[in-house]
Parts: structure tokens; C-alpha cells; sequence
């Protein structure tokens, strides 16, 4: 095997920080039964962004808005539960979580930026 197919072939730098970004997106899936997963993925994304190469930033940046979006929408719902509309919202809210998950998922395992991280339906 030459050097350049070792190379080639070797988890590079960009690998290693895809597996933070994965973790993170996988607390904030088990964040839907125990919450508090959710904000550890919170502050490890605010901690990994800061050395984050530009293309991987984008998709802590995309978490964090993912996380207080979506905690707006859920306190909204919560709150207008008394009055039956709220479980519309928080199933919207779900919907609309699992779906950002989803696309940031896949565009992080394809080594992809996401494109407007701050957009609220970004890849809709």
C-alpha cells in the first residue's frame, strides 16, 4: 500500500469531530424521554463550536438553535395547553425537532455544512 492510500484511507481530523457532532445529535434524541440529555448536547455544542473547522460549526450552531427553538416552542405549547391549542403546537414542536435532527444528521455523516443553521426550517 503507497503512502498516498494510507492517507486516503485514514480518519482524518474531520472524522474525529463528526463523532461529537453524532453524540450530540443522539442526546438530543434521547432528550425527547429524559430531557436533561438535551442540554448536555446543548453545552457540548456551545463548547465543541468554538474549534470547530467552519463546515462542522455550522452544525453546533444548527444544535444550539435546534435546542432553544425548540424549548420556546415547547414552554409556548405547555402554556397554551389549558386551552387545547398547545398540544397542536407540541406536536408540531416534535415534528419539527425530529425532522432537524434528521436533516442535520444526514448532512453531517455525508460531510456537509448545513447551510443556514440559524434559518428556523432549514432543509424544509
Amino acid at each position: 500500500m503507497t503512502e498516498q492510500q494510507q492517507v486516503a484511507g485514514s480518519p482524518g481530523p474531520a472524522d474525529g469531530d463528526k463523532t461529537m457532532a453524532t453524540i450530540i445529535y443522539g442526546l438530543y434524541v434521547i432528550g425527547f424521554f429524559t430531557g436533561i440529555t438535551a442540554l448536555i448536547g446543548l453545552v457540548l455544542a456551545y463548547v465543541q463550536r468554538r474549534d470547530a473547522p467552519e463546515w462542522l460549526r455550522s452544525h453546533y450552531t444548527y444544535q444550539i438553535y435546534t435546542f432553544w427553538l425548540g424549548l420556546a416552542a415547547m414552554v409556548i405549547g405547555m402554556l397554551l395547553s389549558v386551552v387545547i391549542i398547545g398540544f397542536v403546537v407540541l406536536v408540531a414542536w416534535f415534528v419539527w425537532a425530529v425532522i432537524r435532527i434528521v436533516i442535520g444528521f444526514s448532512e453531517l455523516h455525508k460531510g456537509r455544512p448545513i447551510p443556514n443553521p440559524t434559518a428556523l426550517l432549514t432543509g424544509l
